[in-house]
């Protein structure tokens, strides 16, 4: 027919092309309704069919809860299974152990107090953090972490005396309540620490005799080893900050 144009065969098969049903490969996509009113496990629920990051999100809720419903007697009994682990009763009664783990720019923002939430109800059995997640914890604990922004200029903070993390700002304040805290305590390791170098097989002692600075990394972290590295420099700066007399 005059004026008639077909459809090249190309996008024929790309685009005309029968489609298959969409059940047989996932979940409809559905959001939570707020006209239901605000249910805070159902709207994590929905979280698993809302589709791109929050998809992910519903499939931690769900494995969270995996681990929280888990039982011993949810898995088959082995022929290595001892008769102590073959009573039914016992076999409810084990949980999954659950491991929780952070970093200390975790502990700097207030998912801490999330976390604390968790040890406070025994919620995991298992925390496993930095040094810094728990300097920073002490650190809290003793004086406030303040909101900034990511744009915030670092060479302005300082003269400030502030610091940033992410967009987060501590006081240089924060930290010298830390070490007016720590230094009695670094002060009596001290003092115990030269009372008991006496075995001349001990490294430690000819580390100490030699002056020779040792760093842990597994614990000297951040604060702790500026601290660490030089005592009293360093508490003697600190008071003089604060508008102290150094003792």
């Amino acid at each position: 027919m005059a004026g008639k144009t077909s459809v090249p065969a190309g996008a024929h098969d790309a685009v005309l092309r029968t489609s298959a049903t969409g059940e047989d490969h996932g979940e409809r996509v559905s959001g939570y309704d707020f006209n239901h009113g605000l249910d805070l496990q159902a709207l994590l629920r929905s979280m698993h069919t809302t589709g791109f990051q929050a998809s992910h999100l519903g499939q931690a809720v769900e494995e969270v809860n995996r681990m929280l419903d888990w039982r011993l007697s949810d898995e088959p009994i082995m022929e290595t299974t001892s008769d102590e682990q073959k009573d039914l009763a016992f076999r409810k009664t084990v949980k999954c152990k659950i491991f929780l783990g952070c970093t200390s720019n975790i502990i700097s923002s207030g998912v801490r107090e999330t976390i604390r939430f968790l040890l406070e109800h025994h919620m995991v059995d298992v925390l496993v953090t930095t040094a810094g997640g728990v300097e920073e914890d002490l650190i809290k604990c003793l004086a406030p972490t303040f909101m900034g922004s990511f744009s915030m200029e670092g060479t302005q903070l300082r003269a400030k005396g502030l610091n940033r993390i992410g967009n987060l700002l501590v006081p240089n304040a924060n930290y010298c309540k830390f070490e007016d805290w720590v230094f009695p305590i670094l002060d009596q390791l001290v003092a115990e620490q030269k009372e008991q170098v006496q075995n001349q097989f001990w490294y430690l002692k000819w580390a100490n005799i030699h002056q020779v600075h040792m760093h842990q990394p597994d614990f000297w972290n951040l604060v702790l080893v500026g601290i660490g590295y030089s005592v009293d420099p360093i508490k003697n700066d600190c008071a003089t900050r604060q508008g102290n007399q150094p003792p």
